[in-house]
């Protein structure tokens, strides 16, 4: 397929992404017994001169992208899945004196579907970001994150204070060393994971660019 073959023409990218026999890491199951899904996130674009990220499975299988913004903050980005279909769409709040970005599902303008908010002195506290719904009446808190991404050392949290994703640093292996541009992405099964990667970009528009990971490496 085509994404195998531009992954496949470079030593360095084949070893971006784990294979069949990746050994999966154990983390604790924090609400089921369920297996947790570990994916492998590149902060890079399959296309030439595009930011945006690559996401595989254990198996190598790509499972999202994002190809459509460029260097610093963006106001809209498409999160895709392999395919190219566009699964969720994040707009930044007009008129915010704070980070907060609007999610919808699929490329819709209207009826978000939740609320993400930086909060004002996050240099003050470990929370990164909350996510709201915006579904009904009720703006209940849906999720907590917290943690530093400069450091690929973040936890999201339900409203029942549950870990339901967690990122990490991804280990060496084969004398191959990973930098901060790939990750590990662990999601339990009770969270959408399509829900789980836009919280990852999220976190890279609010603390990713220079100036931010400056300021989040001093917490």
């Amino acid at each position: 397929m085509f994404h195998r073959f531009l992954i496949q023409r470079s030593k360095t990218m084949t070893k971006v992404y784990p294979n069949a026999t990746t050994e999966i890491p154990r983390i604790p199951k924090q609400i089921s017994d369920r297996e947790v899904e570990v994916l492998t996130v590149w902060k890079k674009s399959l296309l030439f001169n595009c930011n945006g990220f690559t996401v595989f499975d254990t198996k190598g299988n790509l499972v999202f992208r994002v190809d459509n913004y460029r260097a610093g903050n963006k106001t809209e980005i498409f999160l895709m899945d392999a395919s190219g279909k566009t699964l969720l769409t994040i707009r930044r709040k007009k008129l915010s004196l704070t980070d907060n970005w609007m999610v919808f599902d699929g490329e819709t303008s209207i009826n978000p579907r939740f609320l993400v908010k930086k909060p004002v002195n996050f240099l003050t506290t470990k929370n990164l970001a909350r996510v709201i719904s915006c579904q009904g009446n009720n703006k209940e808190l849906m999720y907590e994150i917290t943690g530093s991404y400069a450091q690929r050392s973040v936890a999201v949290y339900d409203n029942k204070k549950r870990l339901v994703a967690e990122i990490q640093r991804k280990e060496a292996k084969a004398g191959v060393t990973f930098g901060g541009d790939v990750f590990k992405l662990m999601v339990q099964p009770e969270i959408d994971q399509a829900v789980t990667m836009a919280l990852v970009i999220l976190m890279e528009q609010m603390f990713g660019l220079k100036r931010s990971n400056s300021l989040d490496s001093l917490r």
